[in-house]
């Protein structure tokens, strides 16, 4: 029976490799060598996905997940979390999956699996923000993040060329929303720092910051482009180049809590902040210290976003 239904979940959502490949999605690229490297990186996506539809209990499923190679295991979680996420809102009466993924083998992977549950909401939920309260009250709000990197992804000519913001988020999650945006830009403009730049200069200047937030996490997390690159993105941030810092600085954490560190990620954090990748992790958690909780119109996750650009301009000012 456990096989059944295996099948048939693989029949109904699984996914090909093709979703993710830029011929297919229709993404720029200038380089074939970091189209390969980023479609990588979704098919480890794509893997994640599909192993969850065949395993959903959180112990094999990590051990299968945790086979994969080092580099893109995180993004094999984040699509687990997604798979095991949409089965628990398909179910109601059986809920627990990604709750048990998350507070089990999955917990050094929680900003990813954050990540995955926000595709699978915003494929399902229309009262996202609602839906968020299950969540931990800080890194839930990476399931906001989730939704724009998904819109960006699948949606682009919605997300990038009309800009369409989703109805059902308010406040502050717009701004999540648009650092999920700008992460997937990383993808879309197949790490091309001119494209990026002038793509992100398209939106209106208050949405800028959190796009060069995302384009900075993306930089350093999925990795695929040279020194001379990454500089040049900096350059081209001009005065966000602090917002790109502190992206890099939340992909350092992630991968040093996940303990899958590979040498782009170092690189690109150390252009991006100035820091290692350890210390720029340990910028994140110092950020973290007596963080006072959500209030009206500021939720915490939005002090340590603004604190840890605090420190990197406090840094910056002193050199």
């Amino acid at each position: 029976m456990a096989n059944l239904a295996a099948r048939i979940r693989n029949t109904l959502f699984g996914l090909s490799p093709e979703e993710v490949a830029f011929s297919r999605r229709g993404f720029h690229f200038r380089d074939p060598s970091r189209r390969d490297h980023l479609e990588a990186s979704g098919g480890g996506f794509v893997d994640g996905f599909n192993l969850a539809l065949a395993e959903t209990r959180a112990e094999p499923l990590s051990r299968s997940l945790d086979r994969l190679e080092p580099r893109f295991q995180g993004f094999a979680y984040e699509g687990a979390a997604m798979a095991l996420k949409l089965l628990d809102l398909l179910t109601p009466w059986n809920r627990g999956r990604f709750e048990a993924f998350i507070r089990g083998p999955a917990d050094p992977h929680l900003y990813m699996a954050y990540v995955g549950a926000g595709w699978a909401m915003a494929r399902l939920t229309r009262r996202f923000q609602k839906g968020m309260r299950a969540f931990d009250p800080l890194l839930g709000w990476l399931a906001v993040d989730g939704y724009g990197f998904h819109e960006g992804f699948f949606h682009t000519e919605r997300a990038y060329a009309r800009k369409t913001r989703p109805r059902n988020l308010s406040g502050y999650a717009l701004r999540v929303f648009d650092q999920g945006l700008g992460r997937a830009m990383w993808f879309t403009q197949g790490a091309d720092v001119a494209a990026i730049a002038a793509a992100v200069a398209s939106f209106p200047p208050e949405r800028r910051e959190d796009l060069w937030s995302g384009v900075g996490l993306a930089c350093a997390y999925a990795g695929g482009a040279s020194t001379e690159d990454i500089r040049a993105l900096q350059k081209e941030a001009g005065e966000h180049a602090l917002w790109l810092a502190q992206g890099a600085a939340f992909a350092a954490k992630a991968r040093l809590r996940a303990g899958n560190p590979a040498p782009y990620n170092e690189l690109a954090v150390h252009v991006l902040s100035g820091k290692t990748l350890a210390d720029a992790a340990r910028m994140t958690d110092d950020a973290l210290q007596n963080l006072p909780a959500d209030r009206d119109g500021e939720p915490a996750f939005a002090v340590w976003r603004s604190r840890l650009h605090a420190m990197f301009a406090e840094q910056a000012r002193a050199a």
